[in-house]
């Protein structure tokens, strides 16, 4: 099964597939402290950040969807990812069998804007492609995250984890109403 993966140019920003060329600034931004501590889970190195830079490859292959890597446009560069697919790791029937969200950009790109310009670029294709729920799971202290969810309609199903892994799932049943 061949599928390409869709270009989408925001006003300061290129969603593109992942390249070769791509790896290195992907596992830097996957395994910068900055970057890890509002993720769940244990830290990345080299060998996860790769699985899961070819597990994305095969994603779009298998399912249509996938994440893009994010491009500045005014300097080409890779700031991080965003996009969709499907978790492994089992949290309940209301969540497992959906698509997952994901948004990650390095740490200088943040508070600019960037990530939600990004995440509603993809949305709208997800909205326009693939309709229907999405799902995602975002750590309790991200609160940047947690806006940025609430802006893109997700709402919260309940809460996991423990101690200083405290995580919100939340599901999209679709684009936000006008509030």
């Amino acid at each position: 099964m061949i599928r390409s993966i869709p270009n989408i140019n925001t006003s300061r920003l290129a969603l593109r597939a992942m390249r070769p060329e791509d790896f290195d600034q992907y596992a830097e931004i996957a395994t910068l402290p900055e970057t890890l501590r509002n993720l769940s889970g244990p830290a990345w190195g080299r060998r996860r950040a790769w699985e899961a830079f070819l597990r994305n490859a095969g994603h779009w292959q298998m399912t249509g969807f996938g994440q893009w890597a994010v491009t500045e446009l005014a300097t080409r560069r890779m700031i991080g990812h965003v996009g969709f697919f499907y978790g492994t790791e089992p949290v309940g029937e209301d969540f497992d069998s959906f698509p997952e969200a994901d948004w990650l950009l390095m740490p200088e790109a943040q508070g600019k804007g960037l990530a939600i310009e990004a995440a509603n670029a993809a949305h709208d294709w997800h909205d326009r492609v693939i309709p229907g729920a999405l799902v995602i799971r975002i750590n309790l202290r991200n609160t940047a995250s947690l806006r940025m969810a609430d802006q893109l309609g997700y709402r919260e199903l309940r809460r996991t984890g423990e101690g200083d892994d405290p995580v919100i799932l939340m599901r999209r049943n679709g684009p936000p109403t006008t509030r």
